[in-house]
């Protein structure tokens, strides 16, 4: 089994706590999420394995970066892992629906269960959860926190406009 390194990141959205086992990254985790990670005693304290991740952050929360191009290893089921692969589509500045995400799956009764794994993904931000909201507009749901949520959509279609 590889070894689990960690670091944090400062970002505009609070520290981050990543971890990477071997050379994927496993969680991006914020500190006022639901899902807490527990540092786990044999994990290594390691930021010099995450200066290209965290350069990569950087550039994402400065608006100079719209894809991360990072080795992920993501766990979960196969309907988990669908919707994951998924949200990887939705273009930068963008927002669809829990339903439109169901429909993107081919799965479109599956609104609910789409909802709950998108509440799973351990790499939000890179996996970007947050570009879903509700059928109506409304910003619900992210682990992260609304808030959180709002800035990062925020800072994505404020980057959009400034674009050439």
């Amino acid at each position: 089994m590889p070894h689990v390194y960690f670091t944090h990141i400062d970002s505009p959205i609070g520290q981050l706590l990543l971890t990477l086992e071997g050379d994927c990254l496993t969680n991006v985790c914020m500190n006022h999420q639901k899902r807490k990670l527990e540092l786990d005693p044999f994990w290594k304290n390691d930021h010099a394995r995450f200066r290209t991740i965290e350069k990569q952050f950087e550039e994402y929360f400065c608006g100079a970066r719209q894809t991360f191009h990072i080795p992920l290893l993501p766990r979960g089921t196969h309907f988990q892992l669908s919707v994951w692969n998924e949200l990887q589509r939705i273009p930068y500045g963008t927002t669809i629906s829990y339903g439109e995400l169901a429909k993107r799956i081919e799965n479109p009764k599956a609104v609910r269960a789409v909802g709950l794994a998108n509440g799973q993904n351990r790499l939000p931000i890179v996996i970007p959860c947050h570009r879903v909201i509700g059928a109506n507009g409304s910003l619900t749901g992210f682990g992260g926190g609304i808030e959180n949520k709002s800035i990062l959509l925020n800072l994505e279609q404020g980057a959009m406009v400034g674009a050439v």
